[in-house]
């Protein structure tokens, strides 16, 4: 089991105002028969009086006026002569005033004709904007999974949900707020590295003439898999290259030109990573425990005390280990120090890694925290960020932006999620899953590393997807996240109902091993629900 993880708009007003709507009414007046001008308590309540002090904002809106006074006639019920009669006198008499403001002579450019001037078509205040387009409404959800959020083993719950055909968020809970991820940070970690790598890099061991003579140089290259167990061997690391097979390429170069004295001395050269070999926020006893090794360029093994166990505790000092069991294979060494290559120096062997494909399955099916590592820094140093834990937010960030999920509120501080001080807010997971189950570019390589509710990885074991959950088996596919003070889940779902929901489920806080249930639980609503799911 690999610690880190548990593994072993609303619509605008339909009217802008009172005036606004008269002027159109206007248009088609009702007969003297229309029953809704026979008595003005039956009147469209739309069609009343604007306030005063809207009247005085646009008493120059003839057309408005017009209606108004037109409509206050109907509301009397004055003769239709009396109202036509008023109409004429309200129109000359506003043509008067008009002409009264007009005492310039007319410009000869001025096209204005005596008739626009004595009746000015109505318009529409060009200050006020048009009404908003109405928003279709969002149908109504009756599943619910308030019950199995409520459970108090998920401590402190963030959690959001997305239907991947839709985009439709169907269930939020602090959705936005960054947080630590444990383990699910392998997912940012895997996706970075297939864009700026590509699944098909390899990371290189090689091995050069020393500058002074019967020396070699082991040069690591960010390897963490290469194995000291015989050409062969299957270690916890399917494609791993192994040091028996090195050293022939070195005794075969070395042995070649008759001008090079005995093969003594080997120098360690780590100097591809930079930095503190362990992140200070990480505890000792992940390393104690067998679930995180020190992180340098060089080693054997992950550094674990048994190469074939997931599990095993790690040493100190992972480069001296990589040193003595090189040495044992070439045979003949005196010494062995630590140093680096000289500029320009031969070549005398070269084994690669794994590739990124084969790296990103192992990081995410059993949570292999030193696989992560590996590929953040890789991804760091490809960048050009850098190749120390300082160097990995900035080089993470940059791998992903290709992705275009908004990064907002992310901070990555190491490649396997093992740190408290990680943030990723549960959307940005949703969308970038959205991206993964489309398997965009190399994408794809992720989806088919994820454990799989009830059937592959850290979600096939006893303690997952049992009981009741079991209905959900096949159906989530998904990184499994554990640290001391908080799990996480965080995929894909292929609901009962046929949609695809994306997810992220933090359990945060005072928590114990029985959130993994609640979580599985909360996973289970979801796919039961599916597009139905209700956010109350």
């Amino acid at each position: 089991m690999v610690r880190g993880d548990e593994n072993d708009g609303s619509m605008g007003s339909e009217r802008m105002d009172g005036e606004f709507v008269d002027a159109e009414l206007t248009d088609a007046e009702p007969t003297a028969a229309d029953p809704t001008t026979a008595d003005p308590t039956t009147a469209d309540p739309t069609t009343a009086d604007p306030t005063p002090g809207d009247r005085a904002g646009h008493a120059t809106r003839h057309g408005t006026f017009v209606s108004r006074l037109t409509r206050s006639a109907r509301r009397h019920r004055l003769p239709l002569t009396i109202v036509g009669a008023s109409l004429a006198f309200v129109l000359l008499g506003t043509g008067a005033v008009f002409a009264g403001t007009q005492s310039a002579p007319p410009r000869p450019d001025d096209t204005t004709t005596a008739a626009a001037t004595a009746a000015p078509v109505p318009t529409v205040d060009p200050a006020r904007p048009a009404p908003a387009a109405a928003v279709a409404a969002s149908r109504v959800r009756t599943c619910s999974v308030a019950e199995r959020a409520a459970d108090p083993r998920l401590a402190n719950l963030q959690a959001q949900v997305m239907n991947t055909a839709t985009g439709e968020v169907l269930y939020d809970r602090g959705g936005t707020t960054p947080s630590r991820t444990a383990s699910v940070m392998k997912v940012l970690t895997a996706a970075a590295a297939l864009n700026v790598l590509g699944p098909e890099y390899r990371a290189t061991t090689t091995v050069v003439k020393g500058a002074e003579p019967g020396s070699a140089v082991l040069v690591g290259g960010g390897d963490v898999t290469l194995s000291r167990t015989p050409s062969g061997t299957e270690t916890v690391y399917p494609g791993a290259a192994h040091l028996d097979d090195l050293a022939a390429q070195v005794r075969a170069a070395w042995n070649a030109d008759p001008s090079n004295p005995p093969l003594t001395k080997l120098i360690l050269d780590a100097s591809y990573f930079g930095g503190p070999e362990w992140h200070d926020s990480w505890d000792t006893v992940e390393r104690d425990l067998g679930y995180m090794s020190h992180i340098t360029a060089l080693m054997v093994d992950g550094d674990r005390d048994d190469p074939t166990a997931n599990t095993s505790a790690r040493s100190t000092d992972p480069i001296g280990r990589a040193g003595e069991a090189f040495a044992g294979e070439l045979g003949g060494i005196a010494a062995i120090e630590r140093g680096t290559a000289p500029a320009g120096a031969a070549q005398l062997g070269q084994v690669g890694s794994p590739t990124v494909a084969q790296l990103v399955d192992k990081s995410l099916i059993v949570s292999d925290n030193t696989a992560a590592e590996m590929l953040a820094r890789l991804v760091a140093i490809r960048t050009g960020a850098g190749n120390s834990f300082d160097a990995i937010n900035a080089g993470v960030l940059q791998g992903l932006a290709a992705y275009g999920v908004d990064p907002a509120g992310i901070h990555v501080v190491d490649g396997s999620g093992l740190s408290d001080f990680n943030a990723v807010p549960p959307s940005y997971l949703t969308r970038l899953f959205v991206k993964i189950n489309a398997r965009e570019a190399n994408l794809g390589v992720l989806m088919d590393g994820l454990p799989v509710s009830g059937q592959r990885g850290s979600l096939s074991y006893s303690d997952r997807f049992a009981g009741d959950n079991a209905v959900a088996d096949g159906a989530v596919s998904a990184k499994t996240g554990w640290i001391e003070t908080g799990y996480t889940l965080s995929g894909v779902i292929r609901a009962q109902d046929g949609s695809t929901l994306t997810f992220a489920i933090y359990a945060l806080g005072d928590v114990t091993d029985a959130a993994k249930q609640a979580i599985d639980t909360l996973t289970t609503g979801f796919f039961l629900c599916g597009d139905n799911l209700g956010n109350a």
